[in-house]
């Protein structure tokens, strides 16, 4: 018995040495070689230190920046909870969202949904739009929009709060991908937001929208996919050729 298994057991460390050591320590030497970029997770690096990664969005949210798509990985962005909502189109939590008490009972956003998304892309980047009821009742002490009021209004089921954009919306404005870690919008989406990104830099918005085609990327092999603009790269531009007095 000992003759017949032994040859099996002899076959079996030698080809777990040889694919699960040998084969990823050549493969691993060979792309710090020839991809030391890639092969270390397309890190970008800013005056010696690591801001992120090319291929990983991240999470942008004060005027003077463009902003990525939403993301339903953990708490925006998150790379260790990369995933979609899984909510097809005709869920109205996707188009609408919902509300959770926290723990002291209050109520807060569980998902924010489609149309809140829409009235902050208008209300962000002073795009037009058309509001059955005035939004300014849906303002906080501060002055700022409550969102827990507006996805309430969305699912009045008697009077359900209308908000239309007077213009297309590009759909990765308001829509996560399905990954939840996308790096990229759309050339129409960043530059509609170049009026908003320009005012907070005191910039004029002809120079920072000259800026986007450098870091647009084509589609891949000319006809995979639709061009790409990277946000992070182009936020890092921003901050390199605009630099805002806000920082």
């Amino acid at each position: 018995m000992l003759k017949e298994i032994g040859p099996g057991i002899r076959l079996t460390l030698a080809f777990t040495v040889l694919t699960g050591l040998v084969y990823p320590a050549v493969m691993t030497g060979i792309s710090e070689v020839i991809f030391p970029t890639k092969a270390n997770g397309s890190l970008i690096t800013v005056d010696g230190k690591v801001v992120g990664s090319s291929l990983i969005g991240q999470s942008f949210a004060k005027p003077e920046y463009f902003h990525p798509r939403p993301s339903a990985a953990g708490n925006g962005y998150d790379a260790t909870a990369s995933g979609g909502t899984n909510l097809g189109p005709t869920s109205a939590k996707l188009m609408h969202g919902t509300t959770k008490k926290d723990d002291k009972n209050n109520d807060i956003v569980d998902f924010d949904g489609v149309n809140l998304r829409i009235v902050h892309y208008c209300v962000d980047n002073d795009i037009p739009y058309d509001s059955s009821v005035p939004l300014d009742q849906f303002k906080d002490s501060k002055g700022d929009l409550d969102d827990v009021k507006l996805i309430k209004a969305f699912n009045d089921d008697k009077a359900p709060l209308r908000f239309v954009s007077k213009v297309p919306i590009p759909s990765d404005a308001v829509t996560g991908s399905g990954s939840g870690l996308d790096p990229h919008i759309s050339p129409a989406n960043a530059e509609m937001q170049v009026v908003r990104v320009a005012t907070a830099r005191a910039v004029d918005p002809e120079k920072i929208k000259a800026l986007i085609p450098q870091y647009t990327d084509s589609a891949d092999l000319g006809f995979l996919g639709e061009p790409r603009v990277n946000v992070l790269m182009l936020n890092i531009a921003m901050d390199r050729q605009f630099p805002s007095a806000k920082k």
